[in-house]
């Protein structure tokens, strides 16, 4: 009989497909295609990667590349459903417009209206992602980290554009070199449920000494110290809350602890554009009692 791969192997394979299929979402996804980037006969491929994610190949496929369009739609108002079908893989904008009906209960020019990522999230519930996350989160004693921030208010497409304004600060100021800072950002709220114009988001960057006068509106901010449950997300922060909800929907039910009052917290890993989003690492702090 041929040998088995090893747990360690298995899990290598079925990571590079998922990698593969996040940067092939315009290609050829097939079952066969897959198949052979897993190494895996079709005949097995199949059944295994269903029982590794917790869902079948093609609604996989289609998860993702639903979600790509979705965020495409929201950020670029030139984008139109004809694009996101085609780009999308879709034999036409009916079958895409059906597809997205069904995944999120409207049509994509009304989600782009009024897009609500809390649907996305729930839509979005892949086991694997879920029992990956729970896998390795950690609960750490995280002391206060003194920061010079620039808040963001308004949608939180926008915040890109506020991001910009605080490197334009770093860069003049000396403060806070990204090199040697860290650097973080506060939600003030969900975006999926909070109206646009409501939206707070905090940019920051770690520094050592007070903030000098400055024309941009940075400020300092402590970030509290406490306990804290810590998890990873890999890839872009367009999609951070696949990785926020199973913290709140799986894993602190069962864990017998309880929120602080206090807002979450990002912790940016990779430098942009040095690192393209889809690669980058944040970790995610939620505040425990």
């Amino acid at each position: 009989m041929p040998e088995q791969p090893s747990d360690f192997a298995y899990t290598k394979r079925f990571d590079a497909v998922l990698a593969y299929i996040d940067t092939h979402l315009e290609g050829d996804l097939s079952v066969k295609a897959l198949s052979d980037v897993a190494n895996f006969s079709v005949f097995h491929f199949h059944r295994q990667f269903t029982a590794y994610t917790g869902v079948p190949v093609s609604r996989y496929v289609q998860l993702m590349r639903l979600r790509q369009a979705a965020h495409r739609l929201i950020a670029n108002a030139d984008y139109s459903v004809l694009d996101a079908a085609l780009d999308t893989g879709f034999q036409s904008p009916e079958a895409f417009c059906r597809a997205f009906g069904r995944a999120f209960g409207m049509a994509p020019s009304v989600f782009r209206k009024n897009p609500n990522w809390q649907v996305w999230n729930t839509v979005f519930a892949i086991p694997h992602f879920s029992r990956n996350i729970l896998m390795h989160v950690r609960i750490v004693e995280c002391p206060e980290i003194k920061v010079a921030t620039l808040e963001h208010r308004g949608p939180a497409g926008l915040v890109n554009e506020s991001v910009r304004q605080f490197i334009e600060w770093r860069m003049r100021s000396g403060q806070s070199p990204v090199a040697t800072s860290r650097t973080f950002g506060i939600p003030y709220g969900n975006p999926d449920t909070t109206p646009p114009h409501a939206f707070r988001f905090a940019i920051c960057g770690e520094i050592d000494e007070d903030v000098a006068p400055n024309e941009f509106g940075v400020q300092p901010l402590v970030i509290p110290g406490g306990r804290y449950v810590v998890v990873r997300h890999g890839g872009s922060p367009d999609h951070i809350g696949e990785t926020i909800y199973p913290i709140y929907r799986d894993w602190l039910p069962a864990s017998g602890e309880e929120l602080r009052d206090q807002p979450l917290f990002f912790h940016y890993l990779s430098v942009y554009p040095e690192t393209p989003q889809d690669q980058w690492q944040t970790d995610v702090y939620v505040p425990l009692q």
